[in-house]
C-alpha cells in the first residue's frame, strides 16, 4: 500500500477542489458574513504565505486568542500550512494563566481578537517571547495599540500569496496544533496534536455512528474554537465540505435559536450548560428548529432531565458524548444499537444518558483497586485509554503520572455495563466516600437538575466526624419557584430515587453556581464556597 502522510492541509484542499461553492457563515463584532469554501481557501493560502512573511519558521507556535469566526477557522489551517503549530488559547482563563500558557508554549506570534487586545497589552511585559502581534478585526485601520510589531490581519492577506503551496510531503507526525487543559486545579498542562491525529479524528467524526458529520449537514459549533479545537468539527467540516454556522462572540441563548432557525442548523455542539440555557429560551420564546438533526453534548455529564425535555418538549435529538483535550477529543459516543430499538422511551433514555462505547479506533481499560472491572454496570473502575488520537504526554512536563504503560489514566470513575456502555460516575476527586461507601456526585446532580424547579444543581462533599464524608447538594432555582421550594422539599423528591444514605445532608440555595472557563461546573471554588457557608454559620452559633 501507498504511505501518503495524512495532513491538515489536505482537508482544505479537499475542500477547495470539491465543495468550492459550500458556504461558512461567520458572525464577527461588525455582523454576520458568508463566505465559500472557494474563497476561505484562497484567504488560507494567504494567510500561510503571510506568516512566512513575518517571521514564522517551521515548528513555531502560534497562538490565537479568538472567537468562533472565519478568520479563525482559516487560521487553524494556515498555520499548519505555514509548518507551524497552531496554538488555541482559552480566553476565558484569568491573565495570570494565559500568560502563563503563552511562555510555556513558547509563542512566537499571537492572532488576535479586538476585544482581547486591552488583555494582551497588559501582559506585554510578561510575554517577551512573543515577536508579533496580529489583529483579526473588522476595523479597516489598526486601534492606537502598545504592542508591536501589531499587523492588520487583512492588510497581511493583501499581501499575501493565494497560490501558496502547501508542503505535500510534511510527516505526519509533526506538530499541527496545541491545546491546554483548563486547570481545575493547578497550571494548565499543554497537549499537542499531530497531523495524523487531527485527521484520524475527524474520520471518527464521520462515522455514522461517531458524529456522523457530513456534506449535508449545516454545523454550528457552539464549543469555543479555542476549546479543545471545537472539539475537532472545524477540521472534520471543511473536509466533508460541510456548510459551518460561525457564532462569533458574545453570543446568547437567543442568538443561537435565531441562528438554528435562520441558516437550518442541522448539527450544533457545546457543553450541558449552554443547552440548558437554549433550553430555557425555547421554552420561553417561539422559534422553528425543525431541521436540528441533532444536539451533541459533551465536557460533562447531560441530565437526563434536560435530555427528555429537548426530545419530548422540543423534537430535538439529543446526542451525548465524552472525551478530554488529551484525547482531541471524540471517544464515546451514546447511540442506541439497532436491537434496542424497540425498547420503550425511558429505557432507550436511560442508555442515552450514559457516555456511551467506544468509537473505532480507540481501546479502553477500567480499573479497579483489585484490577480490571467486571462489566456489569455496578463495579466502579477508573477510565484508561489508548489511540491514535490520545495524547501520550503532557507538553514540557514527560513525568506526568496521568501517561503510564502506555494508557491515558483519565482520572474519571465509570461503570461499563453488558453492552460496553460507559457511565461516568464521578472524576476521582469528586467522588463523596460515605462509611466506607461511595456516593456518586454525578448520579445526585441529574437527579436534581430533572426538577421542574431546579436551573443548576452541583453536590460536593463536607467532612463529618463519623461518616468521613457527606454530600451537600447546591442548587440553583428557577425564576418562579425562589422562596417557595423547600430543601425539604428537595430531599423528599430524592428520596425516592436513592438509597437513604445517598441523600444529601443539606441543600443550599445558590444564585449562581461558579463554572470553569468551559462552562463546566468549578468544584474546588464551589467546595471553598461551602466551606466558608459552614464556617460562617458555625461563627454564629458561637
Amino acid at each position: 500500500m501507498m504511505n501518503v502522510p495524512l495532513r491538515v492541509t489536505a482537508m482544505m484542499e479537499h475542500a477547495e477542489a470539491f465543495f468550492p461553492k459550500k458556504t461558512v457563515i461567520s458572525r464577527t463584532a461588525s455582523g454576520i458574513r458568508t463566505f465559500t469554501y472557494r474563497e476561505i481557501a484562497n484567504r488560507t493560502r494567504r494567510l500561510s504565505s503571510a506568516l512566512k512573511k513575518i517571521g514564522v519558521q517551521k515548528g513555531d507556535k502560534v497562538g490565537t486568542l479568538a472567537w468562533n469566526h472565519h478568520r479563525h477557522l482559516e487560521a487553524y489551517f494556515a498555520i499548519p500550512g505555514a509548518e507551524a503549530v497552531l496554538h488555541t488559547i482559552n480566553i476565558r482563563l484569568s491573565p495570570a494563566h494565559i500568560a502563563y500558557i503563552i511562555n510555556h508554549a513558547d509563542d512566537k506570534v499571537l492572532l488576535i481578537d479586538q476585544d482581547i487586545l486591552p488583555l494582551i497589552e497588559k501582559l506585554k511585559d510578561e510575554i517577551t517571547g512573543v515577536k508579533a502581534f496580529v489583529l483579526m478585526t473588522d476595523e479597516p485601520e489598526l486601534p492606537d495599540s502598545t504592542l508591536e510589531p501589531l499587523y492588520h490581519y487583512e492588510k497581511i492577506l493583501e499581501e499575501g500569496d493565494p497560490s501558496f503551496n502547501f508542503n505535500p510531503d510534511i510527516d505526519e507526525n509533526e506538530p499541527a496544533g496545541m491545546c491546554y487543559t483548563s486547570a481545575t486545579t493547578g497550571n494548565p498542562k499543554g497537549v499537542v496534536y499531530t497531523h495524523r491525529g487531527i485527521v484520524l479524528h475527524s474520520m471518527a467524526l464521520g462515522l455514522a455512528d461517531g458524529g456522523s458529520v457530513s456534506e449535508s449537514d449545516i454545523c454550528m459549533p457552539v464549543v469555543p474554537m479555542f476549546h479543545v479545537n471545537a472539539w475537532g468539527l472545524p477540521f472534520a467540516a471543511v473536509w466533508f465540505g460541510t456548510t459551518q454556522v460561525l457564532p462569533g462572540p458574545q453570543f446568547t441563548p437567543k442568538l443561537l435559536a435565531e441562528l438554528i432557525e435562520r441558516e437550518k442548523v442541522t448539527i450544533t455542539a457545546g457543553v450541558p450548560t449552554i443547552w440548558l440555557g437554549l433550553l430555557k429560551e425555547l421554552e420561553e420564546g417561539n422559534y422553528d428548529t425543525g431541521s436540528l438533526r441533532y444536539i451533541l453534548c459533551g465536557g460533562s455529564a447531560a441530565p437526563k432531565g434536560m435530555i427528555k425535555a429537548f426530545e419530548t418538549r422540543h423534537n430535538i435529538p439529543f446526542a451525548h458524548a465524552y472525551g478530554m483535550t488529551e484525547t482531541s477529543p471524540l471517544v464515546i459516543f451514546s447511540r442506541i444499537k439497532s436491537y434496542q430499538e424497540d425498547l420503550d422511551y425511558e429505557e432507550k433514555l436511560n442508555i442515552r444518558a450514559k457516555q456511551g462505547y467506544l468509537v473505532p479506533g480507540v481501546e479502553m481499560k477500567v480499573k479497579g483497586a483489585a484490577g480490571d472491572v467486571k462489566w456489569d454496570g455496578n463495579e466502579m473502575g477508573e477510565l484508561l485509554l489508548r489511540g491514535n488520537w490520545i495524547a501520550d504526554e503532557y507538553y514540557g512536563d514527560e513525568n506526568s503520572t496521568a501517561f503510564e504503560d502506555g494508557w491515558l489514566h483519565t482520572g474519571d470513575v465509570v461503570t461499563v455495563d453488558e453492552e460496553g456502555t460507559v457511565k461516568i460516575v464521578d472524576r476521582t476527586k469528586d467522588l463523596i466516600k460515605s462509611g466506607g461507601e461511595w456516593i456518586s456526585s454525578v448520579d445526585l446532580e441529574n437527579a436534581l437538575i430533572a426538577h421542574d424547579d431546579i436551573y443548576e444543581a452541583a453536590v460536593v462533599a463536607i467532612p463529618d466526624p463519623q461518616w468521613q464524608e457527606r454530600p451537600v447538594a447546591c442548587v440553583v432555582l428557577k425564576g418562579g419557584a425562589k422562596g417557595k421550594v423547600t430543601k425539604e422539599d428537595i430531599k423528599e423528591y430524592l428520596k425516592p430515587q436513592f438509597a437513604k444514605w445517598w441523600i444529601p445532608d443539606d441543600v443550599l440555595f445558590l444564585d449562581e453556581i461558579p463554572k470553569t472557563s468551559v462552562g463546566k461546573f468549578l468544584k474546588r471554588a464551589l467546595r471553598d464556597q461551602v466551606k466558608d457557608h459552614y464556617a460562617g454559620a458555625q461563627t454564629l452559633e458561637k
